[in-house]
């Protein structure tokens, strides 16, 4: 039998609708989040708003202060360091268990099509499409390791994660660059031993912190630049 059609809540909607205007920068990094602004700016009541700030909350997106109100997260260097500690334990243990048991060329022919969509994003200037697609690709990582649980583990950092990416996608010095990085990761899991693919996925990764740094100090250029 088919399954029924699952109903999709108006606060599910506000959710998502929410998610996708943080990640694209509509909301910034520390910024406060109104109720009766957003209510009146979406056309909706306040209940099913909480409901769905509430569902960031618990994502890492946004921070809930008493007394306060809800904030954008504001991911710090030290959280980004941490978030991909994490993703980085999970996903060796990920191609660890890949490796022995699962479908090596199955997986590598996902990653390709998946890193080939993110090479069409990059070149075409979509960082956010690239960083989306990112994403997708490391959850499909994890995910051919076979791991319920491994994958379900991974799902509770994927909010912070993306968060991440979308905040570094523009710093890598060559719109090649994540996409090339993608393809040869891909073509190790393949067929290389393990002992070779590990260090190719931790330098993938990276340090974010650098990279976040090298953000903030082209930014100036970039004001100066457009202000001429």
């Amino acid at each position: 039998m088919p399954k029924p059609i699952e109903k999709v809540t108006l606060s599910t909607q506000v959710a998502e609708r929410l998610r996708s205007d943080i990640l694209a920068g509509a909301h910034g990094p520390g910024e406060q989040l109104h109720e009766v602004e957003l209510a009146l700016a979406l056309g909706i009541s306040r209940g099913p708003l909480r409901e769905a700030m509430q569902r960031l909350v618990q994502e890492g997106l946004l921070k809930s202060i008493p007394h306060r109100g809800v904030f954008v997260v504001d991911l710090s260097e030290e959280d980004m360091l941490d978030v991909f500690f994490v993703r980085a334990s999970l996903e060796e243990a990920a191609v660890r268990r890949l490796v022995s048991h699962g479908d090596r060329a199955t997986t590598a022919r996902h990653l390709t099509v998946i890193s080939e969509r993110m090479d069409r994003a990059m070149r075409g200037g979509d960082h956010t499409s690239g960083g989306d697609l990112d994403l997708e690709y490391h959850r499909a990582l994890v995910d051919a390791a076979g791991s319920l649980r491994l994958s379900r583990t991974y799902a509770t950092v994927q909010a912070e994660t993306r968060l991440c990416l979308h905040r570094l996608m523009g710093g890598y010095r060559s719109r090649d660059d994540l996409a090339v990085e993608h393809f040869r990761l891909a073509e190790l899991i393949r067929t290389a031993p393990v002992e070779t693919i590990l260090p190719e996925l931790h330098r993938h990764f990276g340090n974010p912190a650098v990279i976040l740094r090298r953000l903030r100090q082209d930014a100036p250029d970039q004001d100066r630049r457009q202000a001429r």
